[in-house]
């Protein structure tokens, strides 16, 4: 089924809501974007994870950490002490 939305000056648009119910989004997910022949795709940012699965390798020190936990540690490494 097709949607129609509106992008705003700001270059925003509103999901339309039964799209945003069949897709299982909630407020506060991230999605990613890709243009593919013209077209922009949509897809939870999720999807990326379960296809890396697998194939990226967790450090000893951040295994059987929670995963935010992980990502604030990671951050601190990566960013110094003043990431958030």
């Amino acid at each position: 089924m097709q949607y129609t939305a509106t992008i705003t000056s700001k270059r925003q648009l509103t999901i339309p809501s039964q799209l945003f119910k069949n897709t299982r989004l909630t407020k506060g997910d991230k999605v990613l974007m890709e243009e593919k022949q013209g077209s922009i795709v949509l897809k939870p940012a999720t999807a990326l994870i379960e296809e890396l699965a697998g194939s990226v390798k967790v450090p000893k020190n951040l295994r059987g950490v929670d995963i935010d936990e992980a990502i604030m540690i990671a951050k601190k490494n990566y960013f110094g002490r003043g990431a958030k």
